[in-house]
């Protein structure tokens, strides 16, 4: 068995223990998979954590008390090898799970709620050694009508997974196609960040890489935008103009690229650096502040054309860089909100 392959197996006893989240087996695979110096690099708020055991503590502990019928549903799980040779499993999908108490100061719903996730997995003799993963906590804000910062210009959704139902990207692994895939996506992004110290929008080249049907599933406040219209107005265009300086600090991060199939990924921690020099991104007046940003993705090419990208950026630490504190204007914001445990009454006919 191709190693990819069988790091992807080794992902399946954790993410079976959490599709029906039970805290004793989620804490055995945890320990099963994961060396035990493990460095987990999570989403603001929660931080940098080591080993298994404060991870679960940390993080998942918190969410399944809140959501008490919490369960975790992938619908991609790929794997690959870096040209600098690391071997990394990227999956993503959603926790879901019916919101009755406070989570991080948000406000319980009583009624089913969704959070997209994006973890990536880097294996070292057979051991989970690092994760990095950005939880998408804005959209469980948004559901609770707690988001206290500004709209988003893309749609906020649901996202869904692969129109090809296929996220599950099966073994042995086609390395020729996973390295084109791969490759495919460096070309583009190179590509992009020609724009626009280096020209106008035809330096881009968008139409040689992109699907003129493509969807950008952006973090929530940011959004969803179809087509490369939809990108570029509900994401590149204000991005740009608040942080024009993209790409030119390529020296000081690390992008760790993999493909596996038809599809691609990228994680790094952080994978760019840029000023918040302008306005227009996020409503945030230009602070001159220059910032770290992680950016997990996914990409799904079809007949050699980028399809579907998945993309989160943790936000709220981009906020906390920019001397914004979401989760104190969260607690501001609701004040007034009842921010005890609901008990939902059992039904009667």
């Amino acid at each position: 068995m191709d190693r990819s392959t069988a790091h992807k197996n080794k992902i399946e006893p954790l993410r079976r223990a959490m599709r029906d989240f039970d805290e004793g087996r989620v804490r055995v695979a945890l320990a099963g998979v994961c060396a035990e110096d493990a460095v987990f690099h999570h989403c603001h708020p929660f931080g940098d954590l080591v080993g298994p055991a404060a991870f679960y503590d940390t993080a998942l502990s918190p969410l399944f008390g809140a959501w008490p019928d919490l369960e975790r549903r992938d619908w991609i799980v790929m794997a690959g090898q870096t040209p600098q040779g690391a071997d990394w499993v990227g999956c993503g999908g959603h926790y879901v799970g019916t919101f009755l108490a406070p989570w991080l100061d948000i406000p319980p719903t009583g009624h089913l709620v969704h959070m997209r996730f994006h973890e990536f997995y880097r294996f070292e003799n057979g051991k989970v050694v690092e994760f990095q993963a950005i939880w998408d906590i804005p959209e469980v804000m948004m559901q609770a009508c707690a988001w206290p910062m500004a709209p988003s210009l893309g749609r906020e959704l649901c996202v869904p997974g692969p129109a090809t139902q296929d996220g599950f990207v099966a073994g042995p692994q086609d390395t020729v196609k996973s390295r084109d895939s791969m490759d495919h996506i460096v070309e583009m992004l190179d590509h992009l960040k020609r724009h626009p110290s280096q020209g106008g929008l035809e330096v881009m080249q968008m139409e040689r890489y992109w699907h003129p049907r493509m969807n950008w599933y952006g973090p929530a406040g940011i959004g969803t935008g179809r087509g490369i219209a939809g990108f570029r107005n509900w994401h590149q265009i204000p991005f740009l103009n608040g942080m024009p300086d993209r790409g030119r600090h390529e020296d000081e991060i690390v992008y760790h690229f993999f493909g596996d199939g038809h599809y691609a990924a990228v994680t790094g921690w952080p994978d760019m650096i840029q000023t918040v020099s302008h306005d227009g991104w996020l409503g945030i007046a230009p602070t001159g502040r220059k910032i770290s940003m992680r950016s997990l993705d996914f990409w799904r090419l079809e007949d050699g054309l980028i399809r579907e990208n998945w993309v989160l950026v943790d936000l709220l630490d981009a906020y906390a860089q920019l001397g914004v504190d979401v989760f104190a204007r969260l607690h501001e914001f609701n004040k007034a909100r009842n921010l005890g445990r609901i008990t939902l009454p059992e039904s009667s006919l």
